[in-house]
């Protein structure tokens, strides 16, 4: 029996299920999010080591996105106490797992670029034409 209060889409999935999915999607799905991810894929990386590694991010944007990532269980962030202090970011375990979609999406984004271009130059030569 279909109820008001939990609405549900033709594929079965509520709007409840759609509305987290998209709080996340947009969480996770960002540029600089998946860049530092991918980064931090490597190992663990002090936080200049990630800035000279995503060229064009600000130290704002990095700062914020770090936060981000601590404060959805995706990344920690370790304080050795030195002099001056040294700052490692790491993967999580629920950070790692999201590697395995953002190595595919960004293969997926090398291997598809031509196309992607091609079908850009012919739709631009079509509203152009």
């Amino acid at each position: 029996m279909l109820t008001l209060s939990h609405p549900r889409a033709p594929d079965g999935h509520g709007s409840e299920d759609c509305r987290a999915v998209s709080e996340i999607l947009s969480r996770i799905g960002d540029k600089w999010t998946v860049l530092v991810v991918q980064v931090l894929g490597r190992g663990p990386a002090r936080f200049s080591e990630l800035r000279r590694a995503i060229g064009g991010i600000s130290q704002k944007m990095l700062t914020t996105t770090l936060r981000q990532l601590e404060r959805d269980g995706l990344a920690t962030r370790t304080v050795y106490p030195t002099i001056p202090p040294r700052v490692d970011y790491e993967l999580t375990d629920l950070g790692r797992a999201l590697l395995v979609p953002v190595n595919a999406l960004g293969e997926w984004a090398r291997e598809n670029r031509p196309r992607i271009d091609a079908a850009r130059r012919r739709f631009d030569a079509q509203v152009e034409g």
